[in-house]
């Protein structure tokens, strides 16, 4: 009972079924992981997702009818302390931008392992931002270069500068900590922080905030 009870609640979301229903039998097998549900679209997704109360969306992005960054807004409305993790094989800017602007936590690519999907939904339901590195690359590419005076140290500490831009390349508290030689509980204190200062949601947006920022 324990253990279905700290389950992470998943609802998988992709318009192809052999790949939705793929997606759904490998995670379904993964301890501390119940698939709850699927959708065919983002509006299903959004029906789903009020009448089952996942943890986490997989979220495709190219889908008919609603796509998965015009859902990924409706939820952020309607479902807001459910996080949504774009799932794709595209890794277009605009795609990337987009989907994160409007409020999705993570943006992965489908060819991750099953071992490696599994562990982004836990990370995803324990609030970290997930990006993959070819994603990375395009949130330094597409958003607009800082003007003149956007000088981080303005209102960040070079270390939490550091962290900031250790966030925006996706690194985890635990990661963090191992190349800054700090603590988990010191990389959190100094996120909340940083969240604080720059008036942030969550690390999504510090991601965002750091290449405006110059840092990426």
């Amino acid at each position: 009972m324990n253990e279905v009870a700290a389950s992470v609640r998943v609802l998988v979301v992709d318009d192809q079924r052999l790949i939705r229903d793929g997606i759904a039998s490998l995670l379904s097998i993964r301890p501390g992981i119940t698939v709850v549900g699927t959708a065919v679209d983002g509006r299903e997704a959004v029906a789903k997702a009020l009448e089952l109360c996942p943890d986490v969306v997989l979220m495709d992005v190219r889908m008919p009818g609603m796509d998965g960054v015009e859902a990924v807004a409706v939820l952020r409305g309607t479902v807001p302390e459910c996080r949504v993790v774009m799932l794709t094989t595209f890794d277009d800017k605009e795609y990337v931008v987009q989907a994160l602007r409007a409020g999705a936590c993570g943006y992965l690519l489908k060819d991750l392992p099953a071992g490696e999907l599994a562990h982004a939904v836990r990370l995803a339901h324990a609030g970290v931002t997930q990006l993959d590195a070819s994603v990375t690359h395009h949130l330094a590419a597409c958003l607009p270069c800082p003007g003149p005076g956007a000088e981080p140290s303005v209102v960040l500490s070079p270390r939490e500068i550091d962290i900031l831009r250790l966030v925006a390349q996706g690194r985890t508290n635990r990661e963090i900590a191992a190349q800054l030689y700090l603590s988990e509980g010191t990389v959190k204190n100094h996120i909340s922080r940083i969240l604080g200062r720059l008036a942030l949601r969550d690390r999504t947006q510090a991601a965002l905030r750091a290449r405006d920022l110059g840092l990426l």
